[in-house]
């Protein structure tokens, strides 16, 4: 039979996992949703997980964006590379806590190698660098 310590600790234990685990959670669902509007081409629902700014480099020209402007850039991208598909092939995180996944894009005609990098903005995680190089 349990008593009263043993259910303390096991609540103890539960309350902290659940801390720990949220910031994993909040990352994971980050990098799900930006491979969904990626997939589905949508700039708008993309600029819901961007930073206030982002680096976007597209086919090797790199510039820094407001959010504003990168859904108009990324809007633009779209519309010239409708996707087929879009897949991660490989996600890791640097020991400074940056969170990166990379991906391929394919469209008619071709693809691009996709990197994103992501970091913890005010306890959430927003995309703040996404590069489309053309392989």
């Amino acid at each position: 039979m349990y008593n009263n310590r043993t259910g303390s600790c096991i609540v103890l234990f539960l309350a902290i996992m659940m801390v720990v685990s949220q910031p994993i959670h909040a990352q994971s669902e980050v990098i799900n949703n930006v491979r969904s509007s990626i997939k589905a081409g949508s700039s708008k629902e993309l600029s819901n997980y961007l930073g206030d700014m982002i680096s976007l480099e597209i086919d090797g020209v790199q510039s820094n964006y407001s959010k504003t402007q990168a859904e108009y850039v990324l809007k633009d991208f779209f519309k010239k590379y409708p996707p087929n598909d879009f897949q991660y092939v490989h996600q890791g995180a640097s020991e400074g806590g940056l969170k990166y996944a990379i991906g391929r894009y394919s469209y008619n005609g071709g693809s691009f190698r996709v990197v994103l990098r992501s970091k913890n903005v005010d306890g959430a995680y927003k995309v703040s660098s996404l590069d489309f190089t053309k392989e």
